[in-house]
């Protein structure tokens, strides 16, 4: 263990893997507790969090796991308590759920729009809501919230709930920044590009191409100036500077890890 999270105690949602491999929440979650910390594991899927529990207690690490549905507050509220419970406070809130829906402002339903709010935007809020006196009585802690490059600039097909939704968390991570400076209290984001995640490759042999992963996969790196995606580490390492004492003067700002993806677009 590297030791830059000593001491340190995370939450980390979506902490579980939709398949084999590392998604970003469980590669972050790993990262964390190989640098020290110990890390509350929470996910909607006992499963998918139970695999991350086991990597990091098979590497020697401290953690425990949680089920939530992150969109409810009562739900996170308990979440949050159980943490305080287990491990005695909270210094660090990774906030890494999240889903895209394909569709725009006519052939998106009103449902799926309420839904896609729900858990890319509405469960950010109500995380800080619940973490952030924690923090306060700890006298201080870490946010780092996951966005998107579809927040920032059109990446190759209309999402327009995910897109809105990824584009407010930035907004709102540099709200929560302003405001709880003063308390010590710091809140980044984090902004994936087009990722090689199980999450990733699953939506794109579900719903494209036929089920065709491997020309679609080949495509989107065609797409990407370096050539490639990234990986749920390459986010990973990103957020652990982030919530580590080593950004310990940078609050209300955003890192994109996109291989160099939106330089190229021009929508902005």
């Amino acid at each position: 263990m590297g030791g830059r999270l000593n001491g340190k105690i995370a939450i980390v949602t979506g902490a579980g893997s939709v398949g084999p491999g590392w998604g970003n929440g469980k590669a972050s979650a790993t990262l964390y507790a190989r640098e020290g910390a110990k890390v509350f594991l929470v996910d909607n899927r006992a499963d998918a969090v139970e695999e991350t529990r086991r990597i990091i207690a098979g590497e020697g690490g401290t953690c425990a796991t949680h089920v939530c549905d992150v969109t409810r507050s009562d739900q996170v509220a308990a979440m949050v308590a159980a943490c305080v419970e287990t491990f005695g406070s909270l210094d660090i809130l990774h906030n890494n759920v999240g889903a895209a829906k394909p569709g725009g402002p006519v052939t998106l339903s009103e449902e799926d729009w309420d839904a896609q709010m729900d858990v890319n935007l509405r469960h950010v809020f109500l995380a800080a809501k619940h973490a952030i006196p924690v923090m306060e009585k700890a006298g201080g802690g870490a946010i780092v919230n996951i966005g998107s490059t579809s927040g920032v600039t059109f990446t190759g097909q209309q999402q327009i709930a995910y897109q809105v939704a990824k584009a407010a968390i930035v907004r709102f991570s540099r709200s929560v920044a302003l405001e709880y400076a003063p308390k010590g209290i710091r809140c980044n984001t984090v902004i994936p590009g087009q990722m090689h995640t199980p999450m990733v490759e699953a939506y794109l042999a579900g719903q494209q191409a036929g089920g065709n992963a491997e020309e679609l996969i080949a495509r989107r790196n065609s797409r990407i100036p370096m050539g490639f995606m990234g990986t749920g580490w390459d986010v990973a390492h990103a957020c652990l500077f982030l919530v580590s004492d080593e950004a310990r003067y940078v609050t209300g700002a955003e890192i994109v890890v996109d291989g160099g993806l939106t330089l190229k677009c021009t929508d902005r």
